[in-house]
């Protein structure tokens, strides 16, 4: 698809720069492109040239950098909402785009700052897999890693790639799990993604990563402790760099956070579609009228719109609880714990629980159209069901890791 599409007047106004406003704007103009180009991106397995350059030239991907270089550092709850909108183009784009993007985060919630200048020296894109695989062997110059990672999501506009490994002394003793950030010149992007190889999700750039024996200097590494470290008095590097308690990095729900952002964005793209065929197709069983005058049709409809809203709400909100909780750590040094990022993780939850029953009934009951192949609505419910094969839609399993995390027997993801 030509560039020119995608040049929805996106010159923001100079006082607009920069603000979560603009962003939402620029992707909401994005929003006719990016269905239009939905059977492209799934072909190519992630968003074309023109789509990066947009995002790339209007900031999106310095939202979570820090201010001291250069970034835009805003709300987590406003990347989430950045999210939701892109996804509402296209879910594929949203899961690349915030799996790429969002790293950025943990680089300048963990990394020293010796790493962070070199890294946020310009805009950074950085997949990242923390299943621990390959190996990184210690040496007097860093660490040599090898290794393949799979699911790498947002890796086609990756300038780096963060990857956890197992490491070991050049004698082979273990030395435990870090954490590594590898410039795109160092990995080669494996084509095992997009197409016919997947069943939705064909735009989410998740592409494995391959690194054959790269030398990683020492400060682009960190222990890989994200989940469960202590803030203590002090907090993390970054907040003691950026005195933001937005960087003390809890992990958990954070990153269900990015995952249940796509799937409001798919429910509120369903719940378009069905929106369009309410005033523009008669019922599909009898008596035959209009879908406006149908009772059925307005029940569905009213359904579908309180659990994308509720979706919505719950994600947001529990994105403003987790800000809190940094905020309270600041003013008391009260320990934000793992377990209240777990507790959060459910709540977030039940807002993709919320969002795919959305996409589910707009799904079934906006007519068979709907489902034939390479229509939206069929796009949209593929996508959904990519999601519902992560771990993080594993409902049972993520809700017992919360009462695991009370019990004192936290499990490892």
């Amino acid at each position: 698809m030509s560039a020119s599409l995608y040049a929805a007047d996106s010159a923001p106004h100079p006082a607009a720069e920069g603000t979560v406003d603009h962003l939402l704007q620029v992707a909401t103009r994005l929003r006719p492109a990016l269905r239009a180009a939905q059977a492209e991106h799934e072909a190519l397995g992630g968003y074309s040239e023109a789509v990066h350059k947009q995002l790339l030239d209007a900031g999106f991907y310095r939202m979570l950098q820090p201010k001291r270089y250069g970034g835009l550092e805003l709300p987590l709850e406003d990347f989430l909402r950045v999210g939701v909108e892109i996804s509402r183009g296209d879910p594929g784009v949203g899961w690349s785009f915030v799996l790429g993007a969002g790293h950025a985060w943990h680089i300048a919630s963990f990394w020293p700052e010796q790493a962070q200048e070199e890294l946020f020296a310009g805009d950074l894109i950085a997949p990242g897999r923390t299943i621990p695989r390959g190996r990184a062997v210690r040496t007097t110059d860093g660490y040599r890693l090898t290794g393949t990672w799979d699911y790498c999501s947002g890796s086609m506009w990756s300038t780096h790639a963060m990857l956890v490994a197992p490491t070991f002394t050049e004698a082979d003793v273990p030395l435990g799990l870090r954490a590594f950030v590898v410039p795109r010149c160092d990995y080669e992007i494996l084509d095992d993604w997009g197409g016919d190889r997947v069943l939705g999700m064909r735009a989410s750039s998740s592409n494995s990563i391959q690194v054959e024996d790269a030398l990683v200097p020492a400060h682009l590494s960190v222990v890989y402790d994200f989940k469960d470290h202590t803030l203590g008095e002090e907090g993390t590097i970054g907040y003691r760099l950026h005195r933001n308690p937005v960087y003390l990095g809890r992990t958990i729900s954070f990153f269900n956070c990015e995952l249940v952002a796509t799937q409001v964005g798919a429910a509120w793209a369903a719940f378009d579609l069905f929106d369009e065929l309410m005033a523009g197709r008669p019922t599909s069983f009898p008596p035959f009228m209009p879908r406006t005058e149908s009772a059925d049709y307005h029940r569905w409809y009213g359904k579908m719109l309180g659990q994308v809203d509720a979706a919505e709400t719950l994600l947001l909100g529990a994105m403003r609880r987790y800000t809190e909780l940094g905020r309270r750590w600041e003013r008391t040094r009260q320990e934000f714990t793992p377990e209240e990022d777990a507790r959060l993780r459910g709540v977030i939850l039940q807002g993709a629980q919320l969002a795919n029953q959305a996409v589910d009934m707009a799904f079934s009951t906006a007519g068979s159209s709907a489902a034939r192949l390479g229509s939206p609505m069929e796009k949209y419910y593929r996508d959904v069901a990519m999601f519902k094969t992560h771990i993080a839609a594993k409902w049972d399993v993520t809700y017992g890791s919360v009462s695991r995390h009370h019990f004192g027997q936290p499990l490892t993801f």
